[in-house]
């Protein structure tokens, strides 16, 4: 049976199949865009446990979320709360997010951006960096090692900081081929869509000194957030329990503690 992976990839696939855009264009392009801001660096530039702040419509397993949010006010107001990036979906079809939705939330705050997307594709690379971008997604069961090797490659030669998505110690091993210096572990189960709070402690544990790590998915609340800075994680990354906030900033000055 196709999980909620297979399928979206499929579609994404497809879409870069069917793109016929010149590369070596977009990336001269991609090249002459003004310096991103420091994705990576924004992360480690606190003492506390920094929080990565999702701007999410709506995600296959649950529906609608937030469906009529404005982006720009979410940035601000995470902004407010002492979030130390953002993350913006871009994804229209399961999400329900767009570019302009990243294009509006980094231009109403100061905080460097992760675009969240299912990264296929050089020309997804190259995308991420033109729609102003300071992060790209690489998630390691998306794609074979050579292709995240390739892609990791692509998006830090443009400036981006690459967030390499794992979800055990095999794929932390692609990660280290491909020279990540910021992993993210998620702990939701790809094929269940359960969330697995154990997953980010064990594998947590793998990651070497000197990378970054990120906990994604399922981070409900400061208990949560306490949890994960204790088995030595940098940041969390947090969007359903953020986007269904009465009080978004709030709720995140709660997470960092």
């Amino acid at each position: 049976m196709a999980t909620y992976l297979d399928t979206i990839l499929a579609r994404h696939r497809d879409d870069a199949a069917a793109d016929t855009r010149s590369l070596d264009g977009l990336v001269a392009d991609a090249r002459a865009c003004p310096p991103t801001r420091q994705f990576r660096d924004a992360l480690i530039a606190t003492d506390r446990l920094a929080v990565i702040s999702e701007i999410k419509r709506r995600s296959p397993s649950k529906g609608d979320l937030h469906g009529d949010l404005d982006p720009t006010v979410m940035a601000g107001a995470y902004e407010a709360g002492g979030a130390s990036c953002l993350s913006v979906l871009t994804d229209r079809e399961f999400f329900g997010g767009s570019p302009d939705d990243l294009r509006a939330a980094r231009a109403a705050c100061g905080l460097p951006v992760l675009r969240k997307d299912f990264t296929v594709s050089p020309l997804d690379v190259v995308d991420a960096r033109l729609m102003g971008a300071d992060c790209v997604l690489l998630i390691a069961a998306a794609l074979d090692d050579d292709e995240l090797v390739d892609l990791h490659a692509l998006a830090t030669d443009l400036g981006l900081d690459v967030l390499v998505e794992i979800h055990d110690e095999h794929e932390l091993e692609v990660a280290m081929a491909a020279d990540a210096t910021l992993v993210g572990v998620n702990q939701r189960d790809l094929v269940t869509f359960e969330v697995d709070h154990e997953r980010a402690v064990r594998v947590g544990g793998s990651i070497p000194d000197g990378v970054v790590k990120v906990a994604e998915s399922g981070v409900r609340g400061p208990d949560d957030a306490r949890s994960l800075e204790s088995a030595g994680y940098d940041a969390v990354l947090v969007g359903e329990a953020l986007v269904t906030a009465d009080d978004p900033a709030s709720a995140i000055a709660a997470l960092i503690g």
